[in-house]
């Protein structure tokens, strides 16, 4: 008799509407998948906005027809609230939420809140309880624990990137990364510290990062590049996807672009677009393995 799975995985994802850049986050969804056969792995867009797009898209056979290449599941993509509810409807009661965020910044500290709200739930007969156990997984630079270093998660990161000092090297040229940052979350910290670790790893790159809101910003970037005697620079987008952000505001044709800014400032500027979700999905499937066993949750 074939025992029913109780266990799924949800990877939670800001999204994106650019249809190049779902290559990157699918790239994490096979590599998770890969990691655990067995079990179910869903993906889940935390942006409300660009669920609608998506449902919107899927009600127009112009696009439809256009784009055969989308997945289903992403026409048809939920939020972590419903794809979780969706789950435990059909019997998935012992989950790992893995978020593919990159700092612990304000998305990630709502997904906690979602996942303590879940686990708070109490029935009159414990058996009835909708979930048994969930377990929520790190963003990529790690976030608070007494069992995980940040510092651990941030050099594991700037390991897993030695080919885009590669890159920068083979051209001699500084390696500036486009963070998001938050103008209403301190995660400038763990930006800096990242590009220190970088250039610790690779010595013979200057490795910068700049944030498209909050600190550091470009300023402090153009002001660091002249300081260390720069010329020559490659961009490249420290985000997930190579999505609205990478295309416009990192190498867009207007003129407050940062690769339009940085070559009026004199500087010698090539980009590679490419998110980072390739580069860095086996750290995820390594922050799902850890989530489940502090939450007893077993995966096959």
């Amino acid at each position: 008799m074939q025992v029913q799975q109780t266990e799924a995985i949800v990877l939670a994802m800001f999204g994106t509407t650019v249809e190049s850049a779902l290559q990157d986050l699918l790239a994490i969804h096979t590599a998770v998948q890969a990691a655990y056969p067995q079990v179910q792995v869903n993906i889940a867009f935390t942006s409300n906005q660009i669920r609608r797009i998506w449902h919107r898209r899927a009600t127009n056979p112009d696009y439809l027809a256009q784009h055969p290449e989308i997945p289903r599941e992403i026409l048809q993509i939920q939020g972590v609230l419903a794809t979780i509810a969706n789950l435990q409807d059909r019997g998935y009661v012992r989950l790992v939420v893995q978020p593919t965020h990159i700092a612990p910044a304000e998305e990630f500290h709502d997904l906690a809140a979602y996942v303590r709200g879940l686990l708070s739930i109490r029935t009159m007969k414990p058996r009835w309880r909708p979930f048994q156990a969930i377990g929520l997984g790190r963003p990529l630079l790690g976030t608070y624990s007494l069992k995980y270093a940040y510092a651990d998660d941030i050099r594991i990161a700037a390991q897993a990137l030695a080919a885009d000092a590669e890159l920068a090297r083979r051209q001699a040229a500084a390696l500036v990364y486009m963070g998001h940052g938050n103008h209403y979350f301190p995660s400038g910290g763990l930006y800096l510290e990242f590009a220190a670790r970088m250039r610790e790893l690779y010595p013979d790159v200057l490795t910068l990062i700049g944030t498209v809101e909050g600190f550091p910003s470009l300023d402090e970037v153009v002001a660091n590049l002249r300081h260390h005697r720069a010329t020559r620079v490659l961009l490249k987008p420290f985000l997930i996807v190579a999505g609205d952000h990478a295309i416009n505001d990192l190498v867009g044709e207007e003129e407050d672009s940062w690769q339009s800014i940085l070559r009026r400032e004199g500087f010698a500027v090539t980009a590679e677009v490419k998110g980072l979700g390739p580069q860095v999905a086996s750290i995820f499937v390594t922050h799902v393995a850890e989530a489940a066993t502090e939450a007893g949750v077993e995966l096959r």
